[in-house]
């Protein structure tokens, strides 16, 4: 009898540690299928897919897995796809879908009517950039901001790899993340009224290519001479959302030699790929 109720009780705790433990997982199994979202209707041609508010690559995976899954699920009826940090919208036909059926779809495949776990394909890319004067128009801005000195800042900028967000502000703007955040600084205070295409710019955790010359109020550290929107190509923007990227600093010297070939028409992206 001495050793029969702790046995018992021994034997019990097991039991519920390892029933406990297999619930646990079957729940987060599930969750990760039926993943947390809000639906919301865009008039009646199109969905709002949104995931948790905030910059964080786990989210932007969750936004690339969905659209993958809806891709590859071939749902009739549905156009377009624009991917964001944390939201997917899903662009639809009204004479083949509602709001309401389609949300009911498209909750179907996360139970495992479709595509369970897609495999979400990117690209990589290595990006030349100068960040000699006169093309770091915000060094003193920066390293006030900072407290590093300019090499610093480019060390930590050409250090990580970073992902595509997603795409906007100027037809093929990459909005590029995460920055170090050491390398965190705010917008200027007053926006430029022109920023040269090429200009490489920083502003909070993000940083990004001006495609075109525009208006803009990031901070400006370098110029790369790849052209990152060619509106006269089949495929204009050089990156796409979900791709990854890594920056590498060049002499001006060699951005000089960068600018000749684009210039001359004898740029080839595919020397970019990592």
């Amino acid at each position: 009898m001495f050793f029969s109720n702790p046995l018992r009780y021994f034997i019990t705790s097991l039991l519920r540690y390892f029933a406990t433990s297999l619930l646990r997982n079957f729940v987060t199994s599930q969750l990760r299928n039926f993943t947390p979202m809000k639906t919301l209707s865009l008039g009646d041609q199109a969905l709002l897919l949104q995931f948790d508010q905030r910059i964080d690559p786990a989210v932007r995976a969750e936004v690339a897995a969905w659209e993958t899954r809806i891709r590859e699920a071939d749902v009739p009826g549905v156009l377009y796809f624009i991917p964001a940090y944390c939201s997917l919208t899903v662009g639809f036909d009204p004479r083949v879908w509602t709001a309401e059926a389609l949300t009911n779809r498209i909750i179907a495949l996360g139970a495992g009517d479709g595509v369970a776990n897609p495999e979400i394909r990117s690209r990589f890319w290595r990006i030349p950039v100068c960040y000699e004067t006169p093309y770091s128009w915000d060094l003193e801005d920066l390293c006030a901001q900072t407290g590093l000195d300019w090499p610093e800042i480019v060390a930590l900028h050409t250090g990580p790899v970073y992902q595509v967000f997603m795409m906007g502000f100027l037809p093929g703007f990459a909005y590029l993340g995460i920055l170090p955040e050491a390398l965190a600084c705010q917008r200027k205070a007053v926006p430029r009224a022109s920023v040269p295409e090429g200009a490489v710019g920083l502003a909070g955790r993000q940083t990004g290519i001006y495609p075109l010359a525009s208006p803009g109020g990031w901070q400006i550290a370098g110029w790369c001479p790849v052209p990152v929107f060619s509106p006269h190509n089949e495929y204009p923007f050089l990156f796409q959302s979900g791709d990854q990227a890594q920056f590498y600093s060049i002499s001006a010297e060699e951005c000089a030699e960068w600018k000749r070939r684009v210039q001359d028409g004898i740029f080839d992206p595919t020397l970019l790929y990592g």
